[in-house]
């Protein structure tokens, strides 16, 4: 039995050995010539640098998803980036970018809004400067089967990946109260929600990571050179890039750290809107009317201590429901770097 599979073995080699060698057989060697090996195309892997500008768009709880339209146009801000692209085969490359993005977002957009009156009662906004690294895969719609010269006219792409981002939310507090601050200052410091206090959560990370994803099209200029547009949106792993997120902190608890901290945390109750300087008390006491609270003539509505449902430790600031994300545009100029430069001849 053995003999038997073992015969079969080499029958087996045999014929492989036959077809393998047969298939070198061309027919025009029943006249002689001999095969020419002919180049094949391959493809060369090449590189680009650019640098884009554009704009950017924050959602979270001072820019509504569910008004996304709105979202998208109220607050925007700009961004400028740098990325270096790797393209490993016709339509895969491997992009790696540094972008810095302003993001910014404003209760006081929704100033007569229906159904956002509460927004506007909790009267807080933001800025928040990001600096993103990022690496990404592009995937070209449209293959390239040689080097870059050999790109066609238009590409359309989309990416994926992952990105690591500093941030660091700011706010203009009240002048009238704080004269001899700052313009602009610093919110994770003051614990706004209590973070880091006993009895409350820790302090946010101002280091977070994102899920860039987006799409995009690239356009021939010339040999080295293409303009491109994008749009990306970021899935960010954190509900504080606008310093919001959880329930208010007890007023004596913040008032162990500064009067500061007790102003930005609970802005309810300033008259004017501290970032676009306009006049709050017709929305602030038509809310006041709403939930059955009349101001007597001649009584001022902001001498009020508190406003029901935006003061106590179990009264909502922010939504934890949903993680804050931002969404970035960008018009880039794309050089492509030569894989092969020609040296002067040597005199």
């Amino acid at each position: 039995m053995k003999k038997n599979i073992a015969l079969v073995f080499f029958l087996m080699l045999g014929v492989f050995g036959f077809h393998e060698s047969n298939a070198q057989f061309k027919f025009s060697n029943l006249f002689g010539s001999k095969d020419q090996p002919k180049k094949r195309k391959t493809f060369e892997a090449y590189s680009s640098v650019s640098i884009g500008v554009g704009s950017s768009h924050y959602y979270g709880e001072l820019s509504p998803y569910n008004r996304f339209l709105q979202s998208t146009i109220n607050g925007v801000r700009w961004n400028a980036s740098f990325n270096f692209t790797r393209q490993l085969s016709p339509q895969f490359g491997l992009r790696f970018g540094l972008t810095w993005a302003r993001i910014f977002g404003d209760d006081n957009y929704m100033d007569g809004v229906a159904g956002y009156e509460a927004n506007f009662m909790r009267n807080l906004h933001f800025r928040n400067d990001i600096k993103e690294f990022s690496i990404v895969g592009q995937y070209d719609f449209v293959r390239t089967t040689k080097g870059s010269a050999r790109r066609a006219a238009v590409i359309p792409y989309v990416f994926g990946g992952i990105a690591v981002f500093a941030h660091d939310p700011m706010a203009k507090p009240d002048k009238t109260l704080f004269p001899d601050q700052s313009e602009w200052v610093r919110l994770q410091p003051l614990h706004t929600e209590g973070q880091g206090l006993p009895g409350y959560v820790q302090p946010y990370s101002l280091i977070s990571v994102s899920a860039p994803l987006g799409i995009g099209v690239r356009y021939k200029l010339n040999h080295n050179f293409d303009l491109g547009f994008e749009i990306g949106y970021r899935f960010t792993m954190t509900d504080y890039l606008d310093d919001v997120g959880g329930y208010y902190a007890d007023p004596a608890d913040l008032g162990t750290q500064s009067a500061l901290s007790v102003a930005m945390a609970n802005r309810t109750l300033e008259r004017t809107a501290a970032y676009s300087g306009k006049d709050r008390t017709n929305g602030f006491v038509s809310y006041l009317t709403s939930i059955g609270y009349n101001p007597s003539p001649g009584v001022d509505p902001f001498t009020l201590s508190t406003v029901p449902g935006f003061s106590d430790r179990t009264d909502s600031r922010g939504n934890s429901k949903y993680k804050d994300s931002y969404m970035l545009t960008s018009v880039k100029l794309i050089y492509y770097i030569p894989t092969k430069i020609k040296c002067p001849p040597l005199r």
